[in-house]
């Protein structure tokens, strides 16, 4: 089924606005065209199957003056919101005949009964509630052209719509815009237009197809959440169809007697007008704390990472408890806006990452709720959030430029935790559950949660188990590829440094490339050069605040050996900086 959006022009001579999104809620068309022909011949190949046609125009007009009584209903509800509908009549020209909306969904062979169960249908729409709504604005955005608006306040409210609307990618139901979405190109393009526009009428242009967009959301949400849609009006006098205003949203006051950054709307706008530094800041997170656990040899399986959407931040700060903001100042007080997970095998390794970011950014906040979960006599939620930024002295560094200022919540669990926890949410928060199987599944996933505590530890017992016994094992048959494999290294390396932890299987290739480059081929000749480092030195001025892999410890025990002739490696070209800092420190005196 296909969700198609016009934001339709009362004359054929300003642009109309099309979109289309699949049942995925992809987007695979948008553009902007002025005739019924070229929208009729745009849209055919879109509405010849099962469709919803959401048009942003009267359907259906029969009154002679006044609005209709769709009009004063809506009204009723949103034109506090700034978000009341012009009204509509057969008094003016453009409805005496048949509304164009109504000839283009004729041509189109559409049925324009709300209450249809026809596969092929047109419905009205309008754009102000619906954005209201979805994005718990206390007034709409003001991107449309009025006198005393200029270009720049126009602009920076149309922006801060098409962020909203690619916040949607997390919503129920989701808009993808970006990504792997058809339509994606297009898209991009027309945030480029907005950002470039020099004149009024190239952002209206741009106006046309977003609001086109946020029609064709409109249908797939009515379609999909009919529960959530209101309908005022009906097929004989008129309709709209528009998401349901909740009970708990209210109109921004005109007169603002708090600062602005406790104005839920503005709080919002700003963040959408940041949202592309928020992004920016989590990639380089990701790879700040990736380097770090890579450059101390901690074994983990995934880093990833998320900028919070702006309709999840959108909803966050619409929180109330007993009337009062959950978050007064968003801003200060949402503090995941740029979120990190780091995943590890065995649960020892969680408490490895803490130390490791303890001591290489400044951790601000350290949140066991597996331990407060335990506390409470029960089984369910395990993991550690950190709240961390950097260091004062880290801030001044170019390459953590889009790091300033920024904080980053990481939670670290094991992979057995994370699946608990990604199953769990998709059922009971996503998913819905029969009230009378709620007791049963509640038993259900805290047994599952003590089994996986379980095997965490079993797992953990099994690790420990193994690398004090690898040192034994015999080593593989020779073969013509020189290099030391991985295997026989970390066999190797388990029994010149029993107390390390393992390292991530690329990293123990990576150690093998190294070797190599020096010449070195067999776990003997390897033995001779890092035997004689006087270790109990070594690990007293590198003063390890975390637990090093045992890549790290042969890393810094061929550095310790060899000096600059290992600094200029070609393998260690990435990190001759790094390097020699870690060297000056094993050289200073004691």
């Amino acid at each position: 089924m296909n969700f198609i959006g016009v934001d339709l022009a009362w004359g054929d001579r300003n642009p109309t606005g099309l979109a289309v999104l699949d049942r995925d809620g992809r987007l695979v068309h948008v553009s902007a065209v002025r005739s019924d022909d070229e929208i009729v011949a745009a849209l055919t190949p879109y509405a010849g199957d099962e469709c919803l046609v959401a048009v942003d125009a009267p359907l259906v007009v029969v009154n002679p003056t006044g609005n209709r009584p769709a009009e004063a209903l809506l009204n009723r509800d949103f034109a506090t919101f700034d978000a009341g509908a012009h009204p509509s009549n057969t008094g003016k020209p453009e409805f005496r005949g048949q509304p164009r909306g109504a000839r283009i969904a004729a041509r189109l062979g559409l049925d324009m009964n709300p209450r249809s169960g026809r596969r092929r249908r047109a419905i009205e729409v309008y754009p102000h509630p619906a954005t209201v709504v979805l994005f718990r604005l206390g007034r709409t955005l003001k991107y449309k052209q009025r006198s005393g608006r200029d270009i720049e306040q126009l602009r920076g409210e149309l922006l801060v719509l098409i962020g909203l609307l690619e916040g949607l990618a997390e919503a129920d139901p989701p808009l993808r815009l970006t990504g792997d979405a058809p339509g994606a190109t297009a898209w991009g393009g027309l945030r480029r237009a907005a950002e470039r526009a020099g004149r009024k009428s190239e952002l209206r242009v741009v106006e046309d197809q977003v609001d086109a967009v946020v029609c064709a959301y409109v249908a797939m949400f009515a379609d999909r959440c009919p529960e959530r849609t209101t309908t005022y009006g009906d097929f004989e006098t008129g309709y709209i169809v528009t998401p349901t205003l909740p009970d708990d949203l209210v109109p921004t006051p005109r007169e603002r007697r708090r600062p602005r950054t406790a104005d839920p709307a503005t709080a919002v706008r700003r963040y959408a007008e940041d949202h592309a530094a928020v992004t920016e800041a989590t990639e380089r997170y990701v790879e700040l704390v990736t380097s770090i656990l890579d450059e101390a040899g901690i074994n983990y399986l995934t880093v990833t990472g998320r900028a919070k959407s702006v309709a999840s931040y959108a909803a966050k700060v619409a929180r109330t408890v007993d009337g009062r903001p959950v978050y007064p100042d968003p801003q200060r007080d949402i503090t995941d806006q740029v979120g990190l997970r780091v995943i590890t095998y065995v649960h020892s390794d969680v408490q490895a990452v803490v130390d490791l970011l303890d001591d290489q950014v400044a951790v601000h906040d350290d949140r066991d709720l597996g331990e407060e979960t335990a506390s409470e006599g029960r089984f369910g939620y395990a993991s550690r959030h950190l709240l961390v930024g950097l260091h004062p002295e880290q801030e001044g560094r170019p390459e953590h430029r889009a790091l300033r200022g920024r904080q980053a919540q990481v939670q670290i669990r094991t992979v057995l935790q994370h699946a608990w926890a990604e199953f769990e949410h998709d059922i009971r928060y996503k998913g819905s559950i029969p009230e009378e199987h709620v007791s049963e599944f509640d038993r259900r996933f805290t047994l599952a949660a003590g089994l996986l505590e379980l095997a965490d530890r079993e797992f953990t017992a099994i690790r420990d188990r193994l690398r004090e016994g690898t040192g034994d094992q015999p080593a593989e048959p020779e073969d013509d590829d020189p290099r030391l494999s991985p295997r026989d290294l970390a066999a190797f390396l388990a029994g010149q440094y029993p107390d390390a932890g393992w390292s991530r299987t690329e990293h123990y290739a990576w150690i093998a490339r190294t070797v190599l480059e020096l010449g070195i081929t067999s776990l003997k000749d390897l033995g001779e050069i890092v035997r004689p480092v006087d270790t109990a030195t070594l690990m007293e001025r590198m003063d390890y605040r975390y637990p090093p892999g045992a890549v790290r410890r042969l890393d810094d025990a061929l550095l310790w050996a060899l000096g600059e002739r290992y600094v200029d490696l070609q393998t260690n070209r990435e990190r001759v900086d790094a390097l020699r800092t870690r060297l000056a420190r094993m050289r200073r005196p004691a």
